[in-house]
């Protein structure tokens, strides 16, 4: 068995009614709490009062910042940690998708230090124990941030979208309440649940993966193949939500420990140029192209992907499997509305080549079992453009 190393310091409130307890568990860290998310509207405003009230019910200040974009910008955490620096806030509570808590995280670290949020991306310095304490609450099946040490936060001048990767910034606790997710939109169910899907397949396939992200990235996989569609035609299943709620718990714990591969590079990079395509959704436009790129130097695990996928494919052997391995992934595409081009999501064909630049600048491509070239990630974004 290959050796390894597995580090979880988040401690991970889950189950139906658990927001509930927010005032306790952020008590426990402070007792000046910014919180962050994105503008309210009809299906969240319900519950950022519930939160914002369950806090002030156990005697906790409360400040509210309110305009995380998707994608969250350095300008975002800029004006989030100036809020937290008035309100003296000494614990930062990120309520929402993968946006809120990814910004709750860089506030955690702007508000607390000099410079801004983009001075302590995971090639610059790093953050120090200056660093706010972080709790979180999800409300989608997603980014699997809750127990993560990753800020993504996009530097809109330079169109780069980069990471704060630390240990400091795992939250000190979170809460999974999967309630909290029966009024997601469609589209965000599905590009959030096919990230959770992104997560746990490339750490199974991460050189850093070890028997612990195996257990755990297989169960997510194979929950996201079967439950995905379910919750996606019943929505308010309560009990569907659960078990996605799980998978991208269980994803998050494998990409903390493992690390994410030649899709999430590519999918920042786009996040980064093109800031109006969701995260889950660039995933879904590069998965077939690099699923074929890669199927065959990993055959085992697409293989068994591919048989979770397209049950069609379960009699042939995991090699065999693993050469249908595109198809099955588009087949699990259509299925949840997610099979698309660059071109359907308005990018300009004359920027493949520039594109594919920035898709080597982080190093998660370099982490694929097998590594592109520049003129392979070039035929890379062609096919899915």
């Amino acid at each position: 068995m290959k050796s390894f190393t597995y580090h979880q310091p988040t401690e991970i409130i889950f189950g139906s009614g658990k927001v509930n307890e927010v005032g306790e568990v952020v008590k426990k860290y402070g007792t000046r709490c910014l919180v962050v998310t994105t503008p309210a509207v009809e299906a969240t405003l319900p519950m950022y009062n519930k939160v914002k009230q369950l806090l002030e019910d156990a005697g906790i200040s409360v400040a509210h910042y309110d305009q995380v974009i998707p994608n969250p910008t350095t300008e975002v955490s800029a004006e989030g940690a100036k809020m937290a620096i008035e309100h003296r806030a000494d614990v930062i509570l990120g309520l929402g998708g993968g946006s809120s808590m990814d910004a709750a995280k860089a506030i955690a670290v702007e508000a607390s230090h000099e410079g801004s949020a983009w001075d302590y991306l995971f090639y610059k310095k790093p953050p120090t124990e200056k660093t706010l304490p972080i709790v979180s609450i999800s409300s989608t099946s997603g980014t699997g941030s809750q127990v993560t040490q990753v800020s993504v936060i996009t530097n809109t001048e330079e169109r780069d979208k980069s990471a704060l990767y630390h240990p400091l910034i795992f939250p000190d606790a979170c809460i999974v309440d999967p309630e909290l997710m029966t009024t997601l939109p469609r589209f965000v169910t599905a590009t959030t649940g096919f990230d959770v899907f992104c997560h746990a397949f490339e750490s199974a396939i991460h050189p850093n993966r070890g028997a612990y992200v195996d257990l755990l990235a297989w169960e997510a996989i194979e929950y996201v193949a079967e439950f995905l569609p379910k919750v996606l035609d019943e929505p308010k299943n309560v009990a569907y939500r659960e078990k996605m709620a799980w998978a991208d718990t269980l994803a998050g714990l494998c990409i903390a420990s493992a690390g994410v591969t030649l899709p999430h590079g590519m999918g920042m990079a786009i996040g980064g140029m093109y800031p109006h395509v969701a995260h889950g959704e660039s995933l879904a436009i590069v998965y077939p192209a690099c699923t074929r790129f890669t199927a065959d130097s990993a055959p085992e695990q697409y293989g068994r992907m591919a048989q979770l996928f397209d049950s069609d494919l379960k009699g042939l052997s995991l090699e065999e499997a693993s050469k249908h391995a595109e198809s099955a992934v588009i087949k699990f595409l259509k299925k949840i509305g997610l099979y698309k081009k660059l071109s359907d999501v308005n990018m300009p064909e004359a920027e493949i080549e520039a594109l594919a630049e920035q898709c080597m600048v982080l190093p998660d491509y370099e982490s694929n079992p097998k590594v592109a070239t520049k003129a392979e990630m070039i035929e890379l974004v062609k096919a899915s453009y």
